[in-house]
C-alpha cells in the first residue's frame, strides 16, 4: 500500500558554507556530533583518502511501524556528484545505494522496498538490515560464556540453529538516528537478555559516504556483561541494477576475492565443522577473475549444501586491525565495480539462492527479486565461533570493553 511521505528535510554541509536547515522537522542537537571531512583510512599495502565536503543530507517519513507505533524515518546521504546512500531507521538499513555507471548514469546497486512495511512484516533475507547481535548461525541455539549456557530462539533449519540474530534481531528494530557532518549514526540499546543474549548493549552503526563513491561502516558496541557481537551488512547488490529481478541475473557478474586462500567446511545444515578447506582447485577459488555463472552449479558438496554460493571465506593477512580488501565485483554491463574492505577474520559469500518465494513482497521497481538475482558480501565472525574449538575469535564481547569493526563498500566504473 502506497505511504504519503512528510516533506522533506534537508541538511547541506560544507566546512566553507554555513550550515541552514529547510522545513525542518527533526529535533537537532545544539551541535552536531564532531567529526571531520577528510580522512585518511589505513588499509592493507595502500591508503584510501576520504573527502566528505560538500554532502548533503535529506529525511523523509519511510511509513509507521505496526508493531509499536513508531514512525520509520528514511535518511539520504547525496555527495557532491549526485551519487547517494538510502538509510532507513528501522534495522539501520541500506535501502538503495545510488552510484554511476559507465556513461555517467546513475544506478540502484541494490533489492529492496520503498517503505517500512515489507521490512516489518515480510522479512526476507534480512535485506539491506544490520545483522546482530550475532550474524550467522549458532548450533543448537546454544552458547556458553563462563559458567553459563544460553539459550536462544531456533529459528533456522527446522529448529536446529539461531541465525542472524533470530526473528527480533537487529535488522527489525527502529535505531535512534544521530544526523553527523559526514554521516548518519544509529544507536539501539538491547536490554538484558533480550532475544536471549545477556547485557544491556549498545549498539551503534555509522554510515559515511564519501565523494569517492565509498561507503564506510562503523560498528561499536559496549556491555555491562560478558555477551557475543557479531555485526554485519546484508545488502543484496546487482550492479547491473536493482530492476534486473529475474532468476540467475548475477551469472554475468564477475568476482574476484584476492585475500582469501580457504574457507571454512560445512556440515549438512551449513554449519562450520572446524575444518578449514583450502580453496585451490574447487570452484570457490577466485584468486583470478570469474563469472559467478561459470562454476555456481557444479557438483562440490559445499556447492550443494549451500544450493549456491552460501560460503564463509577466510581472510588471509587478518589481525583485527588493519583493513583487508577482500572481495571485487563487477558488472559487465554497467561497468560498475563494488571493492569490499573489512578489518573482519571472514566474510559470507552469498548468491540469493533462496529468494523468490511465494510469500515475497515485490521489490522497487514491482518485480519480486528472484533466485539468484543478487549476491552479498557479509564480512563477520566465522559462523558457531562460539562453539568451534578451533576458530580463535569468538565474537565475545567482555563487560566494559568495547567492540569496533568495519566494512567499506567501495564503488567506482569501468569502461
Amino acid at each position: 500500500m502506497p505511504i504519503d511521505f512528510n516533506p522533506h528535510t534537508m541538511f547541506y554541509y560544507s566546512p566553507n558554507v554555513s550550515q541552514r536547515m529547510v522545513q525542518s522537522q527533526i529535533q537537532m542537537p545544539q551541535q552536531l556530533a564532531q567529526d571531520t571531512f577528510t580522512k585518511s583510512v589505513q588499509v592493507e599495502n595502500k591508503n584510501i583518502d576520504t573527502n566528505f565536503d560538500g554532502m548533503k543530507i535529506t529525511q523523509k517519513s519511510f511509513g509507521t511501524i505496526e508493531k509499536t507505533k513508531e514512525e520509520a524515518i528514511l535518511y539520504t546521504i547525496t555527495n557532491k556528484n549526485g551519487a547517494s546512500v538510502d538509510l532507513s531507521t528501522f534495522g539501520a538499513t541500506i535501502t538503495s545505494i545510488k552510484v554511476p555507471d559507465k556513461n555517467g548514469n546513475l544506478v540502484d546497486v541494490t533489492q529492496g522496498y520503498d517503505n517500512v512495511t515489507p521490512y516489518e512484516k515480510s522479512p526476507v533475507g534480512h535485506a539491506g538490515g544490520t545483522i546482530g547481535p550475532c550474524a550467522n548461525k549458532i548450533s543448537g541455539g546454544k552458547f556458553t560464556i563462563g559458567e553459563t549456557t544460553y539459550d536462544l530462539e531456533k529459528n533456522k533449519d527446522n529448529g536446529q540453529t539461531h541465525s542472524h540474530g533470530g526473528t527480533q534481531g537487529f535488522d527489525v528494530r527502529n535505531w535512534k538516528a544521530t544526523v553527523l557532518k559526514d554521516g548518519i549514526k544509529f544507536t539501539y540499546i538491547k536490554p538484558d537478555m533480550e532475544i536471549g543474549y545477556p547485557g544491556n548493549v549498545e549498539a551503534s552503526v555509522t554510515y559515511k559516504f564519501d565523494n569517492d563513491n565509498k561507503l564506510h561502516i562503523e560498528y561499536s558496541a559496549k556491555s555491562d556483561k560478558d555477551t557475543l557481537i557479531n555485526m554485519t551488512n546484508h545488502t543484496y547488490f546487482n550492479l547491473d541494477g536493482v530492476e534486473n529481478t529475474q532468476e540467475n541475473s548475477v551469472y554475468d557478474h564477475i568476482v574476484k576475492l584476492p585475500n582469501s586462500s580457504s574457507i571454512t567446511e560445512n556440515n549438512s545444515i551449513a554449519i562450520p565443522t572446524g575444518k578449514i578447506r583450502l580453496v585451490k582447485g574447487t570452484p570457490f577459488d577466485f584468486s583470478e577473475e570469474h563469472k559467478i555463472g561459470d562454476v555456481i552449479n557444479s557438483d562440490d558438496d559445499q556447492m550443494k549444501i549451500g544450493s549456491g554460493f552460501d560460503q564463509n571465506y577466510c581472510v588471509d593477512g587478518y589481525d583485527g586491525k588493519k583493513l583487508i580488501e577482500v572481495a571485487e565485483v563487477k558488472s559487465t554491463k554497467t561497468g560498475i565495480e563494488l571493492e569490499v574492505y573489512t578489518d573482519l577474520p571472514g566474510f559470507q559469500f552469498y548468491t540469493a539462492n533462496h529468494l523468490g518465494k511465494a510469500t515475497q513482497p515485490n521489490g522497487k521497481h514491482g518485480s519480486k527479486y528472484e533466485k539468484r538475482s543478487s549476491f552479498c558480501v557479509e564480512p563477520q565472525f566465522f559462523p558457531n565461533a562460539i562453539n568451534t574449538e578451533n576458530f580463535k575469535d569468538k565474537g565475545i564481547l567482555k563487560a566494559g570493553e568495547e567492540y569496533n569493526r568495519r566494512i567499506i563498500y567501495a564503488f567506482s566504473t569501468e569502461d
